[in-house]
């Protein structure tokens, strides 16, 4: 999500600056490599679906398309570990192993990212030893202990570094990301629960922008406060085969916060919950392969619909489109 070395020498000074900044910074790490990933397997994942047979998900081996699939992963690997450490810990104070207890901070949305950056890495890794005809539990498998292996390296790095250190909460969050699809994918052969992402811009950046972004590509990954993330249910897939309920419609949960990275007396700290409905997008027929791929990839964002909010503040208010 960072596209110049200077850009990412700046957001590392800030957080150097921001005590808070550093569970922020912690997910934006995660957060572009997930991308990276996501952009990389769009054809892979663009040919998924399941539980019906799927011809582009072969039931035997392809030695050719594995040696392609550990061959990318292990220059992805190799080249991401080698540009988190010369670009965010070559040059920043380093010290013994240490754990760093920032479960307070952020009201957990920190949290929410990465168990959202930890399913999806999860999945794409899940769907490239599909496509190279391994089997589905193997792939699984794979595709689970291996994204967690991936960020529980960056978590141990942190645990080396003066300005961060070892996350339980962050594991915690990453193994939860990694449990809710392998579970998914054992019991169903699908996905019935998705974590999904909205964004809002909120008024909070201004009183901060070096920590919240000075624009919306910064505010996208950095302002919380316009962040919501859903656990987006699919009804169908529930129901009886026949039935014709609308496939693609889903009813979804979601959690937010505002007053979160500023220091503004009259903004109070509060916790969000919704409630809104939202859209499968793979679930839409089509003989596409490419509306496919662009429908998987925009399947990870929240579809505006009217939601219900409740706060801690205790308000309850309805929103006609929340996004």
């Amino acid at each position: 999500m960072k596209n110049t070395l200077s850009h990412i020498t700046e957001v590392h000074e800030e957080c150097t600056t921001y005590h808070e900044g550093n569970a922020l910074w912690s997910f934006v790490k995660h957060s572009w490599i997930v991308l990276l990933l996501l952009l990389l397997s769009l054809n892979i994942q663009a040919q998924r679906r399941v539980p019906d047979p799927n011809p582009l998900f072969p039931d035997t081996l392809r030695k050719g398309r594995l040696i392609g699939v550990l061959t990318t992963q292990g220059a992805i690997y190799a080249g991401s570990m080698t540009g988190l450490y010369f670009l965010w810990y070559k040059d920043y104070p380093q010290t013994n192993f240490h754990f760093f207890n920032d479960n307070s901070e952020w009201l957990q949305m920190d949290k929410m990212g990465h168990f959202f950056s930890s399913y999806y890495l999860s999945s794409i890794v899940y769907s490239s030893y599909r496509w190279a005809g391994v089997k589905e539990k193997r792939s699984i498998l794979f595709g689970t202990l291996l994204s967690y292996a991936f960020m529980l390296n960056i978590e141990i790095l942190d645990g080396f570094s003066a300005g961060w250190g070892f996350s339980p909460g962050d594991l915690a969050a990453n193994t939860a990301g990694c449990l809710l699809f392998m579970g998914q994918q054992l019991g169903w052969h699908e996905q019935r629960f998705l974590i999904k992402y909205s964004y809002h811009p909120s008024k909070y950046p201004q009183y901060n922008p070096d920590l919240l972004g000075t624009n919306i590509v910064q505010n996208l990954v950095k302002d919380y406060n316009g962040m919501s993330f859903w656990l987006s249910g699919n009804i169908h897939s529930f129901l009886p085969k026949h039935s014709r309920f609308p496939a693609w419609l889903n009813i979804a949960v979601g959690y937010g916060a505002e007053g979160l990275g500023v220091n503004v007396p009259e903004f109070d700290r509060y916790r969000k919950f919704f409630l809104s409905l939202d859209v499968d997008l793979t679930k839409i027929p089509t003989r596409s392969k490419t509306l496919k791929g662009i429908f998987t990839i925009l399947n990870l964002i929240k579809i505006p619909f009217p939601a219900i909010e409740y706060n801690t503040k205790g308000e309850f208010i309805f929103h006609p489109l929340y996004f």
